[in-house]
């Protein structure tokens, strides 16, 4: 089986900084593309940031230019940096990750738990 786990989550004032942490582990064969998406309570979840293998990114409008996605394939761990955040970036943040695993013939969508991101105002 293929296990995400997600850590760095936390409060946070509005403006400050967090870093999230995703580590994929199990039965992997190769990783395609990560992401990170996020849910309000009482809202539908939401993508936040997606990065394929090559590091080829995108973003949600509302976190352009605040937020940096990245990756370390040797460590099956994707990261998202969160600067200048606000009140309205509370949310559970779910890691997610396009695992090819050994012995099987496709990609398939794994998540993680998740990690909650309080902005205080």
């Amino acid at each position: 089986q293929v296990q995400l786990v997600e850590s760095g989550g936390g409060l946070v004032q509005a403006g400050g900084s967090l870093r999230l942490s995703c580590a994929a582990s199990g039965s992997i064969f190769s990783i395609n593309a990560m992401g990170w998406y996020r849910q309000a309570p009482g809202k539908q979840r939401e993508l936040v940031a997606t990065i394929t293998r090559p590091g080829s990114t995108n973003y949600a409008d509302s976190v352009k230019g605040r937020f940096t996605i990245s990756r370390d394939n040797a460590k099956n761990t994707v990261y998202l940096q969160m600067n200048s955040l606000k009140a309205e970036d509370t949310a559970v943040y779910y890691c997610n990750a396009e695992v090819l695993r050994v012995g099987v013939t496709r990609y398939v969508d794994f998540w993680g738990q998740g990690t909650q991101v309080i902005v205080s105002s």
